[in-house]
């Protein structure tokens, strides 16, 4: 195992964190892994930058990170709002006809063509907090009413470029539908992303896909069953993969 590439493991965070959520995931997503999280601008370590909020916004952003990619596969995991992103850049790399992700899993989101979310364009501050409180939107050990004051700005935007993406997500696409294989993660004690969302993930691509549960509620992310879950996911994926490269 040790004489073979790591598989990297791209990592969006959900909306309102950073990557400072994924700090554990490399001791815990085990050998053969290279976790990659990656910041968006406008939170957490690029604060300083203007904020991104449309589709074509984000994949000047992000896009380039992945169109020259280093060699070997490589997964896509996003986790909330930080789903719709890596979905967002899978499809791109289809349409332009460029290798994408071995393996693209989404955590605690519904698919595109399912809207959960307020529109963040024309909703009072009221409805917003009103909506996210109801949601599970607030991290363990945080008081609700503090926490959603203090970030709604930050959360408006990433509310307004999930709705951004997720309208793109629904136009036909030019190059033919996905054959990414998809791993859906979900919670029981989810309300916002139940794992019944599978079914709907499952129409976005012709590939293979799967469901699997952790314990937790919206914020999984920060427990240890993630990062080890996608690890053996990772470990799965390269064997795959080495195992269809033709030889010779």
């Amino acid at each position: 195992m040790s004489d073979e590439q790591s598989v990297r493991l791209h990592c969006f965070a959900h909306s309102g964190g950073d990557v400072p959520i994924f700090d554990h995931w490399a001791a815990n997503a085990g050998p053969g892994v290279e976790v990659v999280p990656i910041s968006l601008p406008g939170g957490g370590r690029r604060r300083s930058e203007p904020g991104v909020t449309t589709h074509e916004a984000l994949l000047a952003d992000v896009l380039p990170l992945f169109t020259d990619p280093l060699p070997g596969p490589y997964v896509l995991y996003g986790h909330g709002l930080g789903a719709i992103v890596a979905l967002t850049v899978t499809r791109a790399l289809h349409e332009a006809g460029l290798p994408g992700p071995a393996l693209l899993a989404v955590g605690a989101c519904p698919p595109p063509h399912v809207p959960e979310l307020p529109d963040a364009r024309r909703a009072t501050d009221a409805e917003l907090l009103y909506f996210l409180g109801g949601r599970g939107a607030v991290p363990p050990n945080s008081d609700e009413g503090i926490f959603l004051r203090a970030m709604l700005p930050v959360l408006r935007a990433d509310l307004e470029l999930a709705q951004a993406l997720e309208e793109a997500a629904r136009k036909p696409a030019t190059a033919g539908p996905l054959t990414t294989p998809v791993l859906v993660v979900a919670s029981q004690g989810n309300p916002l992303a139940p794992p019944t969302i599978a079914d709907g993930w499952r129409q976005w691509t012709e590939g293979p896909s799967w469901l699997r549960t952790v314990p937790g509620h919206h914020f999984f992310v920060g427990n240890r069953e993630l990062p080890r879950l996608l690890g053996r996911a990772c470990r799965v994926t390269r064997r795959l993969v080495r195992e269809t490269v033709p030889v010779g």
